[in-house]
Order: C-alpha cells, then structure tokens, then sequence
C-alpha cells in the first residue's frame, strides 16, 4: 500500500502544476473557501483512499467514545467531553465553575483578578479574553521574568485582588516561580487553583474548597474548553463557546459538509508539505478580536504535530511550520516575502466580513486572492508571486458560537492529520525533555 501510493502521489505532482483548485464549504457558524495551486481531483482521490484504509473514521470515534487514543501515554483524550452539553458529569462541567468563580467576584468586588499560566493555561484563557472584553481589570502573568510580575502585579498588591493560578500538573516552573513572589500575607481565601494535580495545590498551601480540578485526560493545549477558561468567561458566554464547538462535533461523525471541509484540507495540507515543498503555513487574522488566535492556534498545530514521522507511513514530513499574527499588521512587516520572496508557503485566513470596516474586509479579500493566484499583478517587471494556496475562514458572526465552530473544526484538523501520518498528537516528549535539561543546569 504504502509503495503504490507514493508512486501514484508522484506521478501527480507535474499533472498538478497548471490552474488552480477552488472548493468553498458551509459549515454551522463558519464558511470555508479554499483555493490551492498544484492539487486536483485525483489527489484527493488518492488521500481518501489512504484516509479509508488507516480507517481514520473508526480513529474519530474512538476519540469521541474515550477510548486511549493517547496511545503513548495510554489515556483518553477527553476534552470534547465539555462540549456534550446534555451530560451531567461534573468533571466535564466549566458551565458550574464559571457561575461559582463569577459569585466569588460579585462577593467579594475584586479591583483586579490575576490570571497565572503558560502555554495552554495562558493562549487559550488569553484569546478568549481579547475576543469577548468581558473583564477589564483582569491581568495575565506568564513568568519567569520577574518584570512581568513587577510591571502588572506589584503595583497592585495593596487593592483587593483575586489570584487564579492555572497549571494541568500545578509542577510548571513558570507558575511556581510567580506563587513564590507573592507577599505571605497574601490572604488564601483569594488564592484559587485550576489544575489536574490537586494534592500539588494543596501541598503549596491553597485551601482546598479554592481549588478547581480537572481530568489529566484533557490536554492543556486542548483546555479551553475546561475550567480553565472559567475566570475569563461569563456562564452565558461558555455556554455559547461549547454550543458552537458542539455543532461540529456532531456533523464529524456523518457524511457531512464538515466532514468533506476538513477532508479538503487535511489532504491539502499533508499533499503540500510532502510533495510540493511547501514547509511553512502563515495564519493571518483580520479582527482585532482575534488579534492573538494564530498564537493559539500555532501551540494546537505545532505541539500536537510536531513529532517524528512514522516509518510506517508514506509520509516523510509531519507538522508545517506555523507563523502569522494580525493581518493589517502583517501587511507591513512580511508580506513582501509572501508576494514576491522564494520561501514556499502555504496560507490560512481568518476573518468575520459579517461585521467591521470596509478596509479590513477589503484587505482580508484582496490579499487572500492575490496570493492564491484568484486575481494575478503584474507592473512593469515586477509581479506578484500568487503561488499561496490557502483557506479562508469567514465567520458568519464575530460571536462565541463562530469562534467555537472554528476552534473545533481546527481540533478535528489536528486529529486527523496526524492520524493520516500515524502519529501521536496528544503527547509532546519533547518539551518535557526541554524542561529537564534547563533544570539540570538550573540546579548546577
């Protein structure tokens, strides 16, 4: 199998070479349009027939059912858990916590809540935060640099304040350097902890009624759906999140135009790493609300993908290289290289043309179909490259219904590539291995 497809997705890679493939696709909450050079009916053909014979239907219901699909740490992967809405399991419930953490506030007229976290406790809690400006006295505190802690809390200590610490293992370096910089006459009643290592908070000293756990089956790049969203976001505004993020779960398992989108471009995504060169994957926002979703979603893609490829496979290169930020910003600082540079890049936008200025819509139309080859530039000598096929993702409302369709979809995107490579995207040996090392020299 794997000899006959790799010579038939050869054969196909000067076939592709002329015109340009457009697909658009309606999704609940979120349409895609996706315009790709070098792909074609016949490579999707192929990716579909590997798609059927690694069984990748039966890999997503597993996920969905709990089983280890976390093969290497031998665990479920349970995050979609929250968006069942029906169920009443309390473990999978960040409704109830976000309705008790917004009591505890209106109890006590917090003047600033301080959120501290890294990696999946800070993008996730952090883009939800920019995209839904509920709270405007509430600070994020990444560590180590004390600066950080300096700049934003220390100014701060003498008002009333509520302090969230949220870290999966409560064992995160960062997190623990910032507890350790708090005064000892901090009082506990306003020290909460979000965590899924309980006896680690409570051992450092947090009431045990303040500490919020959550199940070690949900990952921390794939926690926003937890308790750990639960200071940023009101009980309504969770409910939304999870709505949105359900419409996809329940299209994923049918024939479907969720299924068929992210098909599209899952098979596009590997075909162009693998065969035509393409190492790099820009992701660009044009909503100020969204101003930080590539970080997020880089984490998703990179540490999730980001993993040697499988002998076994057909496929000799794994996760894209994922870089990008907010578009009109973008325009001025690498857009020449996108336009008219050498480096081989593909693209996804990422926009609401629903709502917001003529220009900002403008823009994210007019740049995505120059670059994709739909309109061609040519002045004098100079002419645009328009060799970056990519999606565009439009979100049919700047809500918490479109975003978590999106955030979803992108979850599903994940999944099923690296089940098409063969690969493991829920563990990541190698940023823990990264932490041992500068501990080792920490401690020397």
């Amino acid at each position: 199998m794997k000899n006959r497809h790799l010579k038939e997705l050869n054969s196909l890679k000067k076939l592709t070479a002329a015109g340009l493939f457009h697909k658009s696709f309606k999704l609940p909450y979120l349409t895609i349009s996706s315009t790709y050079q070098n792909y074609s009916n016949d490579v999707f053909q192929i990716m579909d027939n590997i798609y059927q014979e690694l069984k990748i239907d039966s890999l997503i219901n597993a996920l969905l059912d709990g089983k280890n699909v976390n093969y290497t740490e031998k665990r479920a992967a349970h995050h979609h858990r929250y968006r069942d809405l029906p169920q009443k399991n309390i473990n999978f419930d960040s409704i109830s916590v976000s309705k008790l953490l917004l009591k505890k506030i209106k109890e006590n007229s917090y003047k600033n809540i301080f959120v501290f976290g890294i990696g999946g406790s800070h993008e996730g809690p952090k883009l939800l935060h920019e995209f839904t400006e509920t709270r405007d006295n509430l600070y994020f505190i990444t560590g180590p640099d004390k600066d950080e802690f300096l700049s934003l809390v220390k100014p701060r200590l003498k008002e009333k304040n509520l302090y969230v610490f949220i870290s999966k293992s409560f064992s995160t370096d960062e997190v623990l350097l910032s507890h350790s910089w708090l005064p000892k006459n901090i009082l506990k009643k306003n020290l909460f902890a979000i965590t899924a290592n309980k006896s680690n908070a409570i051992e450092l000293g947090f009431f045990e009624q303040n500490i919020i756990d959550f199940p070690e089956s949900v990952g921390g790049r794939y926690s926003i759906w937890s308790q750990v969203n639960s200071p940023v976001l009101l009980p309504n505004e969770c409910k939304n999140f999870l709505k949105g993020a359900a419409s996809i779960d329940n299209n994923i398992q049918i024939k479907s135009t969720v299924k068929s989108a992210l098909k599209n471009i899952v098979f596009n995504d590997i075909w162009s790493h693998n065969f035509m060169a393409k190492k790099n994957r820009v992701i660009l926002s044009y909503n100020w609300k969204l101003r930080s979703i590539t970080n997020y979603l880089q984490q998703l893609e990179m540490e999730s993908l980001g993993k040697p490829n499988n002998p076994e496979s057909i496929f000799a290169y794994t996760g894209q290289t994922i870089y990008g930020g907010f578009g009109p910003t973008a325009q001025h600082s690498y857009f020449q290289l996108l336009h008219q540079g050498t480096s081989e890049t593909s693209a996804d936008f990422i926009a609401s043309l629903s709502s917001h200025s003529a220009l900002l819509n403008s823009q994210a139309e007019g740049q995505f179909k120059l670059l994709s080859g739909k309109i061609k530039f040519k002045k004098g000598m100079d002419a645009a490259n328009s060799n970056i096929g990519g999606n565009f993702f439009s979100l049919d409302k700047l809500d918490l219904f479109s975003l978590g369709s999106l955030i979803a979809f992108w979850e599903y995107r994940v999944f099923v590539t690296a089940a098409m490579l063969q690969i493991n995207p829920f563990d990541q040996f190698g940023v823990n291995a990264g932490k041992k090392v500068a501990k080792k020299i920490l401690d020397k």
